[in-house]
């Protein structure tokens, strides 16, 4: 068939495409390509077996409409004959043979007839054909849908395809031998890939038109015209015998009288999609040695995709049945139809076929291996040949992609583990924002709290100066056995511990700027320690790993640092072990300080960077030591986190700060890790 009449005979509704690959998984072609998520039909593959049609669900495929050229051409000059498959029975269940020739004839038709005369014509020359050569393979080709898939799949078969045309074709020789070649034909049938035969280079021009039962049901309807509102007719000759047969599996067997004896074994019948390629794989490989292969793409042709009955199979194989019993038994009725026979004696029923490879070419290894893993197969193992894509194996699958008619996403378990990573890295995202989220209202708390302290500290500072001063001059002033002096010694005292939070107040609210340097996080470490008392009872333990160097302002990590101390050493009133860590990787440096004190209540831990927050007895701290490290560590760029336990039910007690830093200066302010 040349490129340029392979007919669009199915195309897909795009907003009807639910991406569900069933189109996929039925074509026994693999015409249907995959993109952007949708399904779309390939001509110069399809094979018109219309399985795609059948099994959508959701009606996103459409037929090739050829109600208006068949329109057109009743609307002409030359008489049209509409030339009926004889699988009409099972789908008009609703009227009688005579009564359908009557309401096709109103549509315009100048003659209506059975296309089993064609058949009874095809299965004589089946007959002859192997008696002719019985050693030689054949293929029946009554099928299109076979015939094509055997032209573009197996070209190494096209010799072996039967010489014979298929009963459409036959049936308009025969018509046009008895009436004039000005004769127009239509064939209305089950078959959608009839439509594409129709327009075949071998046997172009032979019929006019194609409908399918669909088809002419909606020309009906639109014309309004019911059994009632006709008057029933018989079929116009040529009469047809058994040829009727033809549409259910093994019908054209018995219409040629052809035994397929299961002990001779030289006859085999196929039929179902998948049926019909193995049998045609296996007789490929020659391990299938017959002498007629017998083969319906269908289950035969009254499970068509043009039919729109809803009975169950075995029904309308009855259906068949009856019909041609009762034709056989009207009177004459053999008669009649060896005498049509006879009148179309020598009629030439032969006809060609030509190869049209539409293989897939296989990649290379590599390339197989290269799409395996980018399908997520890494390992044999991981190859599950599920078939939830379409394709029965993953390699067939790869295959596809390598052609470009699939795509990774159709692979079940390739978009589940996709989706797994992907709700992974949003589920980090998510925490990456929240704590940003949080580390943002902790700031605008931090800032907020820093302008209020700012200004008490400014205006509490100057007068608490003047006490101080005063009370240090009566204290000097006093004799030693004076009963004021306790009093004024309590005066100073306070005075100072209130100078020392103001002090505190301000440093907090002070946005110090960072002096970075290179310094050795061990030398800070050992600096902080020096300026902690630790009692006795508290083991300390010092631990550095990786690279001490890193670019810091000294002065501010070494007070983070002390208070980190100081704070586990209130924690082990009773004792315990204090562990002060550096670790580096070049990166980022990060100070670690461990106790196993009494640990941080799960109640306080979001509370315990917040400026005057603290555990301590009154007057033992001013709960701003956390919040100056937190503000500290952020002006560098950094995180400060704690793990803690104070619950001796669920393990040993304790609390671990890390603080982590970028170990290089940030650039242009942006953190470096």
């Amino acid at each position: 068939m040349s490129e340029q009449k392979k007919l669009s005979l199915v195309s897909t509704i795009r907003e009807r495409c639910r991406v569900c690959y069933t189109c996929v998984r039925e074509c026994p072609a693999k015409a249907i390509r995959i993109a952007g998520g949708q399904a779309e039909v390939i001509d110069a593959r399809c094979i018109g077996c219309g399985n795609c049609v059948r099994v959508c669900s959701q009606g996103a495929k459409r037929v090739l409409d050829s109600v208006d050229d068949v329109r057109a051409l009743l609307a002409g000059p030359a008489p049209v004959a509409a030339c009926v498959a004889p699988a009409f029975p099972a789908e008009f269940t609703d009227v009688d043979a005579r009564s359908l020739a009557g309401m096709v004839r109103a549509l315009g038709f100048a003659s209506v007839h059975e296309v089993a005369f064609g058949a009874d014509l095809v299965a004589a020359r089946y007959r002859e054909l192997l008696d002719e050569d019985p050693g030689r393979r054949w293929i029946a080709t009554t099928c299109p849908a076979v015939t094509s898939y055997v032209e573009r799949f197996h070209p190494g078969l096209v010799s072996h395809l039967a010489p014979v045309v298929s009963p459409m074709i036959a049936t308009a020789r025969a018509l046009r031998k008895l009436h004039g070649d000005d004769l127009r034909v239509v064939f209305i049938g089950p078959c959608l890939a009839k439509k594409e035969e129709a327009v075949a280079d071998q046997v172009v021009g032979e019929i006019d038109g194609v409908l399918t039962f669909a088809e002419l049901r909606r020309m009906l309807a639109e014309a309004g015209i019911t059994a009632a509102s006709v008057e029933p007719g018989e079929f116009d000759a040529p009469r047809a015998g058994a040829g009727a047969l033809f549409p259910i599996s093994r019908g054209m067997l018995a219409a040629a009288g052809i035994d397929d004896d299961l002990v001779e074994g030289r006859v085999i019948a196929a039929g179902g999609h998948g049926e019909f390629q193995e049998v045609i794989r296996e007789f490929d490989s020659a391990d299938l040695e017959v002498q007629l292969l017998e083969v319906l793409c269908c289950t035969g042709c009254v499970m068509g995709p043009g039919m729109t009955t809803q009975a169950p199979a075995w029904s309308r194989r009855q259906r068949i049945s009856h019909h041609v019993q009762q034709a056989l038994g009207r009177q004459d009725a053999q008669e009649s139809a060896a005498r049509d026979r006879a009148a179309v004696a020598g009629l030439d029923l032969s006809r060609g076929y030509a190869a049209d490879d539409q293989r897939l070419v296989a990649p290379s290894a590599q390339e197989m291996r290269e799409i395996l893993v980018r399908m997520g197969k890494r390992q044999p193992g991981d190859e599950l040949n599920c078939g939830a894509c379409g394709y029965p194996t993953c390699r067939e699958h790869a295959l596809a992609i390598h052609e470009g008619l699939a795509e990774n996403e159709m692979c079940l378990p390739y978009t589940i583990e996709e989706l797994r990573h992907a709700v992974d890295e949003l589920a980090v995202s998510h925490v990456q924002l929240a704590s940003a989220q949080e580390a943002l209202v902790h700031s605008e708390k931090l800032a907020s709290m820093g302008q209020l302290a700012a200004g008490i500290a400014h205006e509490v500072n100057n007068p608490l100066g003047v006490v101080l001063m005063y009370s240090h001059m009566l204290l000097e002033e006093t004799a030693g056995d004076s009963p004021l002096r306790p009093e004024l010694a309590t005066i100073v005292e306070q005075t100072d511990r209130a100078k020392r939070i103001v002090a505190g107040l301000l440093n907090f609210a002070r946005q110090n700027k960072v002096v970075h340097a290179v310094v050795d996080a061990r030398e800070v470490v050992a600096r902080a320690l020096r300026a902690v008392t630790i009692p006795p009872g508290v083991e300390v333990a010092v631990e550095h790993e990786g690279s001490p160097e890193a670019e810091l302002d000294a002065e501010q990590i070494l007070q983070v640092l002390v208070n980190l101390l100081a704070n586990a050493v209130a924690a082990m009133p009773e004792g315990g072990r204090l562990l002060a860590r550096t670790e580096g990787d070049g990166g980022e440096v990060r100070f670690i300080v461990t106790d196993t004190g009494t640990g941080i209540a799960p109640e306080n831990r979001s509370r315990i960077f917040t400026p005057f927050f603290t555990t301590k007895k009154a007057g033992q701290g001013t709960g701003l030591g956390l919040a100056v490290s937190y503000g500290i560590v952020k002006m560098h760029r950094g995180d400060i986190h704690v793990v803690s336990n104070a619950d001796p039910v669920a393990g040993p007690t304790g609390t671990a700060f890390t603080v982590a830093l970028p170990a290089r200066r940030p650039a242009n302010g942006e953190r470096t890790t």
